[in-house]
């Protein structure tokens, strides 16, 4: 089983390094490339998770109704992407839910922040997907979580992958800068030992971001950015499809294994 899925927020990674980057910039950046991310998924006839925020959500309705449209879930991921705090996951949920008229099982705290689950259960989530259980020197220390899905103050938690032995992340800072090939190998193995496969990226990734020195974005972030992700993106979906994976859904993933458990 396939969860893919898309942190779709305003773009802000500007602001990390020093550049003044307006809500309404980073929204013209990250709605472009949501449109490109649903290209490849209606191309290759998969669904995926969206994971808004309730200023995407708010600024965006042509792209929210496009994606449920499309057959996508919806899910939260905050108010505010660049000042979270741990109690967005209520705002969040009102606001997303307001602007699409659906009910909400799923978050994803910006930046894969620590929340609080027992408040998570209580705001009426089935499931959280805020942790990367890998070493990333200034982000994550996570190698002493558990690796696969479980069960935690009544909400399902989905970790995104990581490699079997080594806990090496396959999240999209992967995607753009290893070779395809292993990659595509790493992802297989994973596949292999866990059954499942969880993974993210974000729209302003499928931006042309190397054409944007003002930006001031690091090389690994703007490595393969733009059409170049949008083809790697689609050859990852093949190579998926041709294996005979099945995409489903957060929530999908949460029923199966809740009921199964």
């Amino acid at each position: 089983m396939i969860l893919l899925s898309f942190d779709t927020e305003e773009f802000d990674v500007p602001k990390e390094h020093g550049v003044d980057f307006s809500l309404e910039q980073g929204m013209a950046v990250s709605k472009v490339g949501t449109n490109r991310i649903l290209d490849v998924l209606k191309n290759n006839h998969v669904r995926a998770t969206f994971f808004c925020t309730g200023n995407f959500a708010e600024n965006a309705p042509e792209v929210m109704q496009r994606i449920m449209d499309e057959g996508h879930e919806v899910a939260c991921h905050g108010v505010d992407h660049w000042q979270p705090t741990e109690t967005d996951f209520v705002r969040s949920k009102e606001i997303v839910e307001r602007c699409t008229g659906r009910t909400v099982y799923g978050y994803r705290q910006p930046r894969m922040f620590p929340v609080i689950e027992s408040e998570i259960k209580r705001a009426g989530y089935l499931y959280n997907s805020s942790l990367n259980p890998a070493f990333i020197p200034g982000r994550y220390m996570h190698l002493t979580d558990p690796r696969t899905p479980f069960m935690k103050d009544g909400v399902l938690q989905i970790p995104a992958s990581v490699t079997p032995l080594v806990r090496f992340p396959l999240f999209w800072l992967s995607l753009h800068n290893l070779p395809e090939g292993l990659y595509h190998w790493m992802v297989r193995c994973t596949l292999k030992k866990d059954g499942h496969f969880v993974t993210y990226f974000h729209p302003w990734e499928f931006f042309e971001l190397k054409e944007h020195p003002e930006f001031k974005m690091p090389f690994i972030i703007k490595n393969h950015s733009g059409q170049q992700m949008m083809q790697r993106l689609d050859r990852l979906v093949k190579m998926l499809k041709k294996d005979g994976h099945e995409f489903i859904t957060y929530t999908e993933f949460t029923q199966k294994t809740t009921t199964n458990g």
